[in-house]
């Protein structure tokens, strides 16, 4: 007799297109803290995070109560029809969130790629200019403009073309893999400094109204920049009144410890995409940035129909409550060092582990077949991957080449489900380096 996973992945097959991946077969009943339980009764631990969107843990008690509660008031109006309370408390305590010493404004969407396109039109439209850079590894979404900006072909961007034209691309600094060749620190950071070779070869300062970039690369590798890169970055966009735009859809709402990544490099962008984890689950995002930016667009110029919805709005107010005055953001911290430690003594141990870095509790490892070579093991990420499934450990891999393992556990997870995610995660790696 057939379970109800098989009978459900039948279904699936039948009436739902193959496009949509899926990393794991399982399909899931219920869900809490940083457990999974599917259909037919198994128990997985949940490392992946809904790829990032469930920093306050899957069903938190507190975001529950907040959408059962908005939900029985108002579900709906248009903020374009009929404006409502959650939409403007939220925006205001984002504003006072947000880095920088400058006053800032608030807009709503629905998901990241949104966030990205209105970022993007908001920079074009104070700028008066076309151009936007972005980066090698870079991943900011599936509409047709966002894919422009995303790096990584296939299964991104493959078919899709063509693609929006003045986008133009540079090196970020993956110093496990640098482009130029060179080691940190006395490469003197030198992926900063060849955009200005890129404005004298293919794109124009005054032509360029933004840069836009990840602090950590999320879909590209976790790949984490050293403290002088985004100072260098800036002072270059300022240098040609370029906006610099921080897209912090994965990196953002606590996932390297502090509320924005970008905190870390002491950095005021112009502009900050926000969402995933901004509402606990439910769809939201945010730009935020420079009064004197967002406040210039005409009247109209921008909006959308379910944008803030008052729902995810008030889901937003209740996960900013769970990070900080529940402590959950400090939480993170402590989880962040404890995994660090982990991934550190595992790249001792196993010579697959070539690379771990992040910041805070998004680390990764990248495995490689060969420390010297460094060629990517993406086979070997993928069994990986399999064998943490099979033994109740739901895990992502990412990267240019496939071939990193990266971790979004919900920060709420218990010391007990992460030491038994931990150890079975090495239980598997141990497999993988010595099969």
């Amino acid at each position: 007799m057939k379970n109800r996973t098989e009978t459900l992945t039948q279904q699936r097959k039948q009436h739902v297109p193959q496009a949509p991946y899926n990393i794991t077969p399982a399909f899931i009943r219920e869900s809490s803290g940083a457990m999974m339980i599917d259909v037919d009764g198994r128990e997985l631990i949940d490392f992946a995070g809904g790829i990032g969107v469930n920093n306050v843990g899957h069903c938190h008690p507190k975001v529950v109560a907040a959408i059962q509660d908005q939900a029985e008031k108002c579900i709906h109006t248009c903020f374009h029809v009929a404006m409502y309370e959650p939409y403007i408390e939220l925006a205001t305590k984002l504003n006072e969130l947000a880095p920088g010493n400058f006053p800032k404004m608030t807009l709503f969407a629905n998901s990241g790629a949104e966030a990205v396109e209105n970022a993007i039109k908001i920079a074009r439209y104070v700028k008066k200019r076309p151009a936007v850079i972005c980066f090698e590894n870079a991943y900011h979404g599936r509409t047709i403009f966002t894919l422009g900006l995303t790096s990584k072909i296939e299964p991104y961007k493959f078919g899709f073309g063509p693609f929006p034209s003045e986008i133009y691309r540079t090196h970020y600094a993956y110093c496990y893999r640098c482009s130029f060749g060179l080691t940190y620190p006395t490469c003197d950071i030198a992926c900063v400094d060849y955009l200005e070779d890129i404005f004298t070869s293919h794109v124009a300062p005054e032509s360029t109204a933004a840069v836009i970039a990840e602090p950590i690369q999320g879909e590209g590798g976790f790949i984490t920049p050293p403290p002088e890169y985004f100072p260098k970055l800036q002072k270059i966009t300022q240098k040609y009144d370029i906006a610099l735009i921080v897209d912090e859809v994965q990196t953002g709402v606590g996932r390297t410890g502090k509320f924005f990544a970008i905190e870390h490099w002491s950095v005021e962008p112009d502009l900050i995409t926000s969402a995933k984890s901004l509402a606990g689950g439910m769809p939201l995002s945010a730009i935020i940035g420079r009064k004197e930016m967002l406040n210039k667009i005409h009247v109209g110029g921008l909006g959308g129909t379910f944008s803030g919805n008052p729902i995810s709005c008030r889901a937003g107010l209740a996960v900013l409550d769970i990070l900080f005055e529940d402590g959950l953001l400090k939480k993170g911290k402590n989880l962040g060092e404890k995994i660090l430690f982990r991934f550190k003594e595992f790249q001792k141990k196993y010579e697959i582990v070539g690379d771990v870095r992040g910041k805070g509790p998004m680390l990764a490892i990248e495995l490689v077949r060969d420390r010297e070579t460094k060629e990517p093991a993406k086979d070997e990420a993928d069994k990986l991957v399999k064998l943490c499934y099979d033994k109740g450990l739901v895990l992502l891999s990412c990267g240019t080449f496939g071939n990193v393992i990266r971790t979004l556990m919900p920060l709420v997870i218990t010391d007990e489900q992460l030491e038994r995610g931990l150890a079975t995660l090495e239980d598997c790696l141990y497999e993988v380096d010595h099969g």
